[in-house]
């Protein structure tokens, strides 16, 4: 028989939640928001059908990204008085490209409690079955909305070695798949996992161009979460030995010399005055 967790009165237990499959989430967690005071949750509809699920009435606390610092001396309050409380997201860990993080950081610096109740989390859920290198990996979480925020993330990853992991949203899997082959070339090895642990869950596995080219011969397999990874460059060059003129012709289709520059500079190590000088010159601006 599974002991009931020792539940500590002041403190701020962080939950993982399922990302899907409901039955993923363990039992301790569930023994964990059982006992809790209050929840405090990215969405409180959401979390309702999760309690309701396990058959549980409790106190919600919406703590999301736009009333995340207003709510810390709240929670802070809570667990002053001996109140102990529960942390949860949408689904998956809190705080791993989700609300929490200012709030976990405040409640530290005040020497509140904090106790992690681990479980699903996407992005090893992703790389558990990938078939990716996982001994070193980057994630880079969610891509900016406008397409040249997205070329300004990808491009100083190119010479990356470790394998990198993003999310990303129905609504941009396709370009954001277009934008990484000019990046990193379309003969890179990725995954791309889709609706993970889910009833309609994918794994796509090949190189950048073969996997975008499966996506767009099916409408409905660009629906839903996705989780792309890929692998790191397994010959990267040195800043010497790279093309700053075609890199240059790259960026500078999307973005300001400024920021092409200092994407550059990053990449090579040369001077960003000098780079952003060579910018203006290829622009005719000067």
């Amino acid at each position: 028989m599974t002991s009931v967790p020792n539940i500590q009165a002041g403190t701020l237990y962080v939950v993982a939640t399922p990302i899907g499959n409901l039955a993923d989430l363990s039992v301790r967690a569930q023994q964990v928001l059982s006992s809790v005071d209050v929840i405090a949750c990215e969405d409180t509809r959401h979390t309702q059908r999760l309690l309701q699920h396990l058959g549980l009435r409790k106190a919600l606390l919406s703590v999301h990204d736009h009333n995340e610092r207003d709510r810390i001396e709240q929670v802070a309050s809570q667990l002053s008085q001996g109140r102990n409380m529960a942390l949860v997201s949408d689904a998956g860990t809190p705080l791993i490209s989700d609300p929490g993080y200012p709030l976990v950081q405040a409640l530290r610096e005040m020497g509140h409690k904090v106790v992690p109740i681990p479980g699903p989390s996407a992005i090893i859920t992703a790389l558990s079955a990938a078939g990716l290198p996982t001994d070193r990996f980057l994630f880079e979480g969610f891509m900016p909305h406008k397409a040249s925020g997205r070329r300004e993330r990808l491009a100083p990853l190119a010479q990356e070695t470790a394998t990198i992991v993003f999310y990303e949203s129905k609504h941009r899997i396709i370009e954001t798949l277009t934008l990484m082959e000019e990046c990193f070339g379309p003969d890179r090895l990725a995954c791309v996992a889709r609706e993970l642990t889910k009833a309609f869950e994918t794994f796509y596995h090949g190189t950048l161009g073969n996997i975008r080219t499966q996506l767009l011969a099916d409408a409905d397999q660009q629906k839903g979460e996705f989780v792309v990874m890929v692998a790191g460059n397994p010959e990267p060059i040195s800043g010497s030995e790279v093309d700053t003129e075609k890199l240059f012709k790259l960026l500078l289709a999307e973005l300001p010399p400024k920021k092409a520059a200092g994407i550059i500079a990053e990449l090579t190590g040369e001077n960003k005055k000098v780079l952003y000088q060579k910018a203006l010159e290829m622009q005719g601006k000067v």
